[in-house]
C-alpha cells in the first residue's frame, strides 16, 4: 500500500540546518495525530508476522517512531546514543560524517546474541549513520530483520551502502 498521502504532513525548510539543503520537517506529521498513528500502523503492518525482539532507534527522531512502533509490535526498545548519553558500560563506533566524524553508543550488556532486531529512524539519506549503527549491532551479533525509515532522500543513494540488508520506507523523494 503507498504511503504518499503522508507527503502532505512533511513540509519543506529552505537552507535549514545551512546554505542548501532542503530540510524535510516532519514536525507537522508528528502533531497530526491521525497522520502520526497511521504512520506507525503502517510501519507495523509491515512485520505483523515477523518474529522480533527488540526495535532499535537512532537518536534522536529514531527515538520517536522507534518507541512507538515497538509499542505497537509488543517489544522492547534499544536506544543508540550520541557519545556520552548513555550511563553505564557501552560499545561504540566512530564514523565519518561529510566534515569531520560522530560517534554513536549502545549498552553494552542491551542486546544478547542472536536476537532479532528492527533499526529504527526518520530518514535514509546518505546512508553513513545507519552503515555505522548496523556495524555496531553486527558487533553485538545480533539478527538486524530490517532497517526502517519514514522516508528515504534516494537522490543520495544511501541504499548503496546498506545492500543485502532488508530496508522498509514509507516515502521516497
Amino acid at each position: 500500500m503507498s504511503c504518499d498521502y503522508l507527503k502532505k504532513y512533511i513540509r519543506d525548510i529552505s537552507d535549514f540546518p545551512k546554505e542548501g539543503i532542503l530540510f524535510k520537517d516532519i514536525t507537522p506529521l508528528l502533531k497530526d495525530k491521525k497522520a502520526f498513528n497511521e504512520t506507525i500502523d503502517q510501519m507495523a503492518r509491515r512485520f505483523d508476522r515477523v518474529d522480533v525482539d527488540y526495535v532499535v532507534g537512532i537518536e534522536s527522531r529514531g527515538f520517536i517512531f522507534g518507541a512507538a512502533l515497538a509499542r505497537q509490535l509488543g517489544v522492547g526498545f534499544i536506544p543508540i546514543r550520541k557519545q556520552g548519553k548513555l550511563p553505564s558500560t557501552t560499545a561504540d563506533i566512530t564514523y565519518q560524517l561529510e566534515y569531520g566524524e560522530d560517534t554513536l553508543e549502545i549498552h553494552e550488556d542491551a542486546l544478547d546474541e542472536g536476537e532479532r532486531v528492527l533499526v529504527v529512524d526518520d530518514v535514509l539519506a546518505t546512508g553513513g549513520t545507519v552503515e555505522a549503527v548496523v556495524s555496531l549491532l553486527q558487533g553485538q551479533k545480533v539478527d538486524i530483520i530490517s532497517l526502517v525509515f519514514l522516508m528515504e532522500l534516494s537522490f543520495l543513494k544511501g541504499r548503496s551502502k546498506l545492500l543485502g540488508t532488508r530496508i522498509e520506507t514509507l516515502l521516497t523523494y
